[in-house]
């Protein structure tokens, strides 16, 4: 159902932008988000993006990261700037049916669907 792609390796300062290929409905109902996980660590969120086009990111992530969506090529997008060595691990994109906020805080339900990951590596 979720295809990640475009994950790879990169020097510390440079960008990059993840792609999840999803299905029209699901992009555009679903909230979609983006977790990252390091090997031996627990999987933790980024950022997400609610069916409304609401944007949510962890305090590490925001103002050098942006999530959109494009309906058309039925892709949602993880554009990461100032990357950081830190920042290295599997990312994956996931899709719930409901929202992921509430009052603006991101609560841990479960999703229906999860991509099957890219890495990304980040080179200091």
């Amino acid at each position: 159902q979720l295809v990640e792609s475009a994950g790879g390796s990169v020097q510390s300062g440079e960008s990059l932008t993840l792609t999840c290929v999803a299905s029209e409905y699901i992009l555009g109902h679903y909230c979609m988000a983006w977790y990252r996980e390091v090997q031996g660590q627990l999987r933790k969120g980024v950022g997400l993006i609610e069916s409304d086009g609401t944007t949510f990111f962890v305090d590490t992530m925001k103002g050098r990261s942006t999530i959109s969506k494009d309906s058309a090529a039925n892709t949602l997008y993880l554009r990461m700037d100032s990357l950081k060595p830190e920042d290295t691990a599997m990312y994956y994109c996931a899709a719930r049916s409901g929202r992921c906020t509430e009052d603006g805080i991101w609560v841990e339900y479960d999703f229906d669907f999860w991509g099957q990951g890219t890495q990304v590596t980040v080179s200091s």
